[in-house]
């Protein structure tokens, strides 16, 4: 079973959420908070699977409410799916370099948010449709100067290249077909890039790829 904590400072966002993770047999909402504070306590007390994050609430906001929840070693099982209402947030890239594992804006169809929570809760990372590929790698060039990151010495060629894929938004499946590989492969092929780059899961794996420069803004539209 998949423990759910919902945070969103709207008690008819919390309930529209609840009642459509509540419809899922292997899905069940452990609590609420309505703001960042009481997300991070909830966290502490429940250990929920998966927290549904809002960005922007009273107090302490999504973002910072993320990253405490991400450093505290107690709380290391704990996946954070960013929800906002507005896909040209500047708090895209923010939610991702804060540790979320997903990201996906409130108008998102409930097959598609059910589908973030599993997910997540398997430790990948999911981004919304309609937050396009090149608006990730827009963020990425605002953030700052890409720096060449010694850990990617570590990586083989097929690495680099499976590593690209990933910060491109290919799913193993995805990256499977491209390279001419088993569907086992690739996700082999990506699990140990993260552990050599001690990176938690997939969303921190595209941070870095943009920031050490092996992708870049353009690198999509080429």
């Amino acid at each position: 079973m998949i423990k759910v904590l919902l945070a969103d400072d709207q008690r008819l966002v919390r309930a529209g959420f609840r009642s459509i993770l509540e419809d899922e047999d292997d899905i069940t909402v452990v609590g609420e908070a309505a703001d960042g504070e009481r997300a991070v306590t909830a966290c502490r007390e429940l250990r929920p699977d998966v927290v549904l994050m809002d960005i922007r609430m009273p107090g302490t906001d999504g973002l910072e409410a993320t990253r405490r929840i991400i450093a505290d070693p107690r709380l290391e099982g704990v996946r954070v799916v960013i929800l906002t209402t507005f896909d040209l947030d500047d708090y895209v890239y923010g939610a991702l370099r804060a540790g979320a594992s997903g990201f996906l804006v409130k108008d998102t169809e409930p097959e598609e948010l059910i589908h973030a929570v599993r997910v997540a809760a398997r430790g990948d990372a999911l981004i919304s449709p309609s937050v396009t590929r090149r608006l990730i790698a827009e963020f990425a060039a605002r953030a700052r100067a890409p720096r060449p990151d010694p850990r990617l010495n570590a990586l083989t060629e097929r690495e680099r290249e499976v590593m690209q894929l990933v910060a491109a938004g290919l799913t193993n499946d995805e990256i499977a077909a491209r390279l001419v590989l088993s569907p086992a492969t690739a996700k082999t092929h990506v699990s140990r890039i993260m552990t050599k780059l001690d990176v938690r899961d997939r969303s921190q794996l595209v941070v870095l790829a943009y920031e050490s420069g092996l992708v870049s803004p353009g690198w999509l539209t080429n």
